[in-house]
């Protein structure tokens, strides 16, 4: 019994063991590739327990979510013959469930070795052998992550597709502390010369801000003082404008006042030319002959009438006295002299 014990235990432990080698559990975001024999099968599986053959069959644990590889103190020489260390470059890369089979058979389940990290080392020296310190240290460094990017994805695309690189982040690379030094004193240097180029803009600013505020107001004092002058312009041309039309009635009444006073002569005339008959110059000359307090008949007038005559009348003149004496001297020819007093 006691043998058959050991057998029963033996056996257990046997089972067990077997038991304990053929489930396994793959985690998410994970895919399991199985080698039996050495040689890779075709059929993977997903996150969960799954059973294989022991001792047969082997299996390892791809990652197929995002991961980042670092790889750690990559040696590079510049084309000036200084060795720098990169201290660590980390590369964010992805590999699709589909593609996991094919990379793996082609550069095992630890890819990420032959295509990142070995590229890696091989692109930042390519890189680094064209370019110089100054070049790889300051200048050109914020670009280097871009280009192993690049580089990298560009040779994928072709060696392994499905692999893509999403990043890659570059540290500061170490160099020898002298030359680091004077790295810093020219920095320095750098950030004093900055400072004073941009103390120098700011007082190029200031006068430039002095000089459009003094524009400004220049502007603005000859704008007013030509709305001024517009305006007086303006008054004066409003006044020109009223004198204007002042003139204008002014002129508008005096011509109307002569139309009418040449409009009136000119109907007197006309009206004079209608009385003007013999009957009427007849009766007008008899009226003023009524009119007159004397009348003198005779052929001279008095002396005392024409200035300068000494010589006597040729006839003493005929007073008339009453009205028989007016017919009397209406009567007398033309060279005697008449003289009528009324009473």
């Amino acid at each position: 019994m006691p043998h058959v014990g050991a057998v029963f235990a033996a056996f257990a432990g046997v089972l067990a063991l077997m038991l304990h080698s053929s489930i396994h559990k793959i985690e998410e975001g994970h895919l399991a590739v199985y080698y039996r024999g050495g040689a890779l099968l075709t059929s993977p599986n997903g996150p969960g327990y799954h059973i294989m053959m022991p001792f047969i069959t082997t299996y390892r644990s791809v990652q197929t979510t995002l991961q980042t590889d670092e790889i750690k103190n990559v040696p590079c020489g510049t084309s000036g013959g200084v060795m720098i260390y990169f201290d660590r470059i980390e590369v964010v890369n992805m590999l699709v469930p589909l593609a996991v089979v094919d990379i793996v058979r082609n550069y095992t389940a630890d890819y990420d070795k032959t295509l990142i990290f070995n590229k890696i080392h091989h692109e930042l020296n390519q890189f680094c052998s064209v370019h110089t310190l100054q070049e790889v240290y300051i200048e050109l460094f914020d670009i280097i992550d871009e280009n192993l990017k690049t580089a990298l994805q560009k040779d994928l695309n072709m060696m392994a597709p499905g692999l893509t690189i999403q990043a890659v982040r570059v540290t500061k690379p170490k160099i020898p502390e002298s030359i680091r030094r004077n790295f810093e004193l020219m920095e320095a240097e750098k950030t004093r010369l900055l400072i004073t180029a941009q103390t120098q803009k700011v007082v190029e600013k200031e006068a430039e801000t002095e000089r459009k505020k003094a524009i400004i107001e220049a502007q603005k004092v000859a704008q007013v003082a030509e709305i001024q002058f517009q305006q007086k312009v303006m008054e004066k041309e409003t006044e020109k404008r009223i004198s204007q039309i002042e003139d204008s009635a002014f002129l508008a009444r005096e011509k109307a006042k002569a139309d009418a006073e040449y409009y009136t002569s000119a109907r007197l005339a006309e009206a004079n030319m209608l009385k003007l008959t013999p009957e009427y110059l007849e009766l007008m000359k008899y009226q003023a002959i009524a009119a007159n307090s004397k009348i003198y008949f005779g052929q001279d007038i008095p002396n005392m009438f024409v200035e300068g005559h000494n010589s006597p009348p040729k006839s003493p003149p005929f007073i008339a006295t009453n009205h028989n004496s007016k017919l009397a001297c209406a009567a007398l020819t033309e060279s005697d002299f008449c003289l009528m007093k009324a009473y």
